[in-house]
């Protein structure tokens, strides 16, 4: 039987959708990209396709991580066996169904092996995103960060640190395809103020689990990641995890699953500002609950426990442990995991630490009632239809629009999720219609010539001569 080519359907739908459209967008003097696309993993690799598709040339990803199995969350902070999301949701094909993981996962293993699955394992996910890239020959600069956007006229100058070493180039747009990392870890007070760095670990970091073998673990945290975490120390041998909630129960929250619910999720930035905030408060307040088969992945040990209600008091360290002071009383630890989330200071980015003054922020702009206060969401910034940050003063930065934010800052703009999968359908083509429109009207004056310009070629009068109506009069006359 011959043997089928698993990347035919890939092939056959770039065939039938065309080539690329020519870049449209004029070269400058002095620009290195007309967008740089901060981050490779899959959200910038989804940009980078759309923009190729707009016509929109001088595209550049680039991604701190050393090669591609670095780059996002898949095979490094990412711990759960399963996507959390439906493997029916559309993703980075952008409507192309030959691109999408269903086809992908199909031609490897049958369309009964994908009926059977109920979501995506994490692994063929990562998989998936290496065949698009490579379908699509998208290129990712790795091993290359972002240290410092500096505003210059009508574009920036962006310092990249490669190796050691820092260059400057520059770019008309900027797109912050950082996902989690572009926020950066949640350490409580409690950990990092009174433990040294060797006693604790959040778990967006690599963490040597062969190293908590007979080790006594706590978890910080009840959302997914921390119940995950939970589960590879004990699948590595860690002699007993205790995993510490603030809530008093894992009961199912009544938190709106917008990415079930195409009317709310679609619109969602078009919702009015008390509305937005109202429900980034509910979800803030109610927290995220874990799948059940993370909940059950570490529930199956018996040495995991799990703590309701417990959030520790204070931590110190105790001979080469720690020593935890809980509600239940204390207990020590050879490590602990803190599972306990993002937080958002665009001032501590040392990449916005220049101008991050000039942003607006969601308190600059809504004041909620005094029972629904959050100096945490307050400070999430304010974004603008195309996800770009807005000038706290008009006039003082009109380089702001030109960044446009699409990691986990947008939360409150644009609710959750911002750069998971669904967001591929709903915010890239929004994000690349305003940066289009943009670098067409900064161009407008060429633009407009081009438009303007001389037909490039006229008929020739003998090809349609014969066909020229003429009246019987004029007819008679010659």
């Amino acid at each position: 039987m011959p043997q089928l080519d698993p990347d035919a359907s890939a092939r056959e739908t770039l065939r039938l959708i065309g080539p690329d459209p020519q870049n449209w967008v004029p070269d400058q003097d002095g620009i290195d990209h007309n967008v740089l696309v901060v981050g490779g993993g899959q959200s910038g690799s989804t940009f980078a396709f759309a923009l190729r598709r707009a016509g929109i040339g001088k595209v550049s990803l680039i991604d701190a991580a050393e090669d591609h199995a670095g780059a996002g969350v898949w095979l490094t902070s990412a711990r759960m066996h399963k996507l959390r999301t439906p493997k029916t949701l559309p993703g980075p094909e952008l409507g192309l169904p030959g691109l999408s993981f269903q086809a992908w996962y199909e031609a490897r293993h049958g369309a009964a092996a994908y009926d059977a699955l109920d979501r995506i394992p994490r692994i063929d996910w990562a998989a998936y995103l290496d065949w698009y890239r490579e379908q699509l020959g998208i290129s990712v600069r790795y091993g290359t960060r972002l240290v410092r956007i500096v505003p210059s006229d009508r574009h920036f100058r962006v310092y990249l640190e490669r190796g050691g070493k820092t260059t400057i180039e520059t770019a008309r747009k900027i797109i912050l395809a950082t996902g989690f990392a572009g926020n950066g870890p949640y350490i409580p007070d409690v950990l990092c103020q009174n433990l040294p760095n060797e006693l604790y670990a959040h778990t967006s970091e690599r963490i040597d689990f062969d190293a908590l073998r007979g080790k006594s673990v706590a978890v910080l945290g009840s959302a997914a990641s921390a119940f995950d975490a939970a589960a590879v120390a004990l699948e590595n041998g860690a002699r007993e995890v205790h995993l510490f909630a603030r809530r008093a129960a894992l009961a199912a929250l009544p938190v709106i699953r917008l990415r079930l619910y195409p009317g709310a999720y679609d619109n969602y930035g078009s919702l009015p500002d008390a509305l937005r905030w109202q429900q980034a408060l509910r979800f803030r307040r109610e927290g995220s609950t874990p799948p059940a088969d993370s909940i059950s992945r570490a529930a199956r040990f018996p040495d995991f426990h799990l703590h309701l209600g417990a959030p520790w008091i204070s931590a110190k360290p105790h001979g080469r442990r720690l020593l935890a002071t809980t509600p239940q009383g204390q207990i020590a630890f050879d490590f602990v995991i803190a599972g306990t989330g993002y937080s958002l200071d665009l001032a501590a980015r040392p990449e916005l630490s220049g101008f991050a003054h000039e942003i607006l922020l969601w308190r600059d702009r809504f004041t909620p009632a005094e029972e629904e206060r959050d100096d945490v969401l307050s400070a999430y910034p304010y974004l603008g239809a195309g996800h770009e940050f807005l000038e706290k003063e008009p006039g003082n930065a009109p380089y702001l629009k030109d960044i446009h934010v699409f990691n986990p800052a947008a939360f409150v703009s644009f609710g959750l999720p911002v750069g998971d999968i669904p967001s591929s359908k709903r915010d890239v083509p929004s994000v690349v219609a305003r940066i289009s429109r943009d670098l067409f009207l900064a161009d407008l004056a060429q633009h407009e010539a081009r438009i303007n310009g001389p037909v490039a070629e006229d008929f020739d009068a003998a090809l349609y001569a014969s066909a020229v109506w003429r009246s019987p009069q004029s007819a008679a006359a010659e």
